[in-house]
């Protein structure tokens, strides 16, 4: 059985000199976890860096998490395709920086 996913809005910085993941951003979306990486908004090349990155981060495998979108966008809803409350602990401590 598949369980529900969890959306989580995110805000991209594109060219970064390292990958970081952590930080609140005030975004379109609402409150936006801030991912940096080092790929550069070319061809959604960025997009999936942030993809993995928040893979990582969450400790997930990064086919579990998508994007749903804003695929020309810095401001962007990712789906994490877990239960809200599996990952709710560790996306909190992501926002907190």
């Amino acid at each position: 059985m598949v369980g529900a996913a969890t959306p989580v809005a995110v805000r991209i910085k594109a060219g970064a000199g390292r990958e970081r993941v952590g930080g609140v951003y005030p975004g379109p979306l609402g409150p936006a976890i801030i991912i940096e990486v080092k790929e550069r908004a070319v061809d959604g090349a960025a997009t999936r860096a942030a993809c993995r990155a928040l893979a990582r981060a969450l400790g997930v495998a990064p086919a579990e998490v998508s994007l749903k979108r804003g695929r020309r966008s810095r401001d962007k809803l990712l789906e994490v395709a877990r239960e809200p409350a599996d990952v709710a602990e560790r996306l909190a401590e992501l926002r907190q920086g």
